[in-house]
């Protein structure tokens, strides 16, 4: 019998490491960003990167940490009292974009983790108010 175990695409793209690379290079950008930037009110960075990171691993298949800290991830509530509009999600997307080039994935990697970064990020809209 052949043992035929797939693995995850947290693992194919190099695990933990990858994550915190893609974060922290995503999280430079928004650190200057006078539109998202007062979406975070913490003063420093640091818990929703963290936040960011364990989310982003557990849903491609590494460890569940986020849901056993945080419960469901719950996105859109989680998102609901900041103003998402499209100019946000336009500016999420373009530091995120910047952060997922700068890892050098395989190309089916890179265009699976787009895809739902692009996704995530249309589904995150409650507002087309400016």
């Amino acid at each position: 019998m052949t043992d035929v175990t797939q693995e995850s695409f947290f693992d194919a793209v190099g695990g933990h490491d990858t994550f915190v690379r893609l974060v922290d290079a995503f999280y430079d950008g928004v650190a200057d960003d006078p539109v998202l930037r007062p979406m975070y009110p913490e003063e420093d960075l640091g818990p929703a990167k963290e936040r960011l990171t364990m989310f982003l691993e557990q849903y491609w298949g590494g460890p569940t940490t986020y849901s056993a800290q945080r419960g469901h991830p719950r996105l859109r509530m989680r998102h609901m009292p900041f103003k998402v509009n499209p100019d946000a999600r336009d500016r999420w997307l373009a530091h995120m974009r910047t952060a997922v080039d700068s890892l050098g994935l395989a190309p089916i990697h890179e265009s699976q983790l787009w895809d739902y970064l692009e996704r995530a990020a249309f589904s995150m809209i409650n507002t087309f108010e400016d």
